[in-house]
């Protein structure tokens, strides 16, 4: 089942989506050379004690830290510590999210710690941004779901070969083992969203307003599979390859998208894909 909001509770959602974006604010700065991944969690922890909202990743399936932080090679689900200590030249995912009265965001970004990075790496992370944008701009009344995974694929399968520098194979892996969801009272709800075009999952649901989704997409520079650490939720590429994280939350209304966890609503980047958001629901 997939759960359909009503215009005051995308609200509360855009409430918990602007917490978020104050975490990715506060994160993006703090991410600097010298700085540990530990001490990223708790400039997290604070925004979100001053906001009066709850962390939707501490505690989660037992999860330990109030962010993931994953860096270079780690996809998705790093566990923040004292030992990973961030350098000049490291990509950092951060992934994010926040409660308000019940009602959950969650996105993620990746962030240069630094500077001086390859050419590669500075593309990665511009394709996968652009990958979600282009997911978000099918997000429209009467698409399906498979129409979102198309754009996403289609974005990045159309991008130049990156080059084949020191962290690269010379290629963009679409990961396949992990994706968007959709977002409510929950963190990850029905459906899930590939970020691939998949025979097997059909079109999917057709997207009509209050339906609320996570677009996350994943990319390496090498291959689109994955293994699990040790600790049960570092994922990291199978052959070191490394990678980029993107994702905001968005909200289908009659008027048209609102990306929730973006502080314009996602307006001036949707406008370059021709696509008009929703008024933002908090004026």
């Amino acid at each position: 089942m997939v759960q359909i909001k009503t215009p005051e509770q995308i609200a509360k959602m855009r409430e918990a989506g602007l917490v978020v974006a104050a975490i990715h604010a506060a994160t993006r700065e703090a991410a600097v050379p010298g700085a540990t991944t530990r001490d990223l969690d708790m400039v997290a922890r604070k925004v979100i004690a001053d906001a009066g909202a709850k962390s939707n990743f501490l505690g989660y399936g037992g999860f330990p830290a109030t962010i993931c932080t994953s860096v270079n090679e780690v996809v998705v689900h790093g566990i923040p510590d004292d030992k990973t200590v961030l350098k000049d030249g490291d990509i950092i995912s951060i992934d994010a999210g926040a409660i308000v009265d019940g009602w959950h965001g969650d996105a993620a970004y990746t962030a240069f710690v630094g500077t001086g990075h390859a050419p590669e790496l500075v593309e990665l992370s511009r394709v996968t941004e652009e990958s979600m944008w282009a997911g978000i701009a099918a997000m429209k009344l009467g698409n399906r779901l498979v129409d979102i995974s198309k754009a996403i694929e289609t974005y990045i399968k159309r991008q130049p070969r990156p080059s084949t520098g020191e962290h690269s194979l010379g290629k963009f892996g679409i990961i396949e083992d992990y994706g968007g969801h959709g977002i409510g009272t929950e963190m990850h709800m029905d459906p899930h969203l590939l970020n691939y075009v998949s025979r097997k999952r059909g079109k999917g649901i057709k997207l009509v307003p209050g339906v609320c989704l996570a677009i996350e997409p994943m990319v390496s520079l090498g291959t689109a599979q994955t293994e699990v650490l040790s600790d049960d939720w570092t994922v990291i590429t199978t052959d070191g390859t490394w990678s980029s994280h993107w994702e905001h939350s968005i909200a289908l209304t009659e008027a048209g998208p609102i990306v929730l966890t973006s502080p314009d609503c996602g307006k001036a980047k949707l406008a370059e894909y021709g696509v008009t958001t929703a008024p933002d629901p908090l004026g």
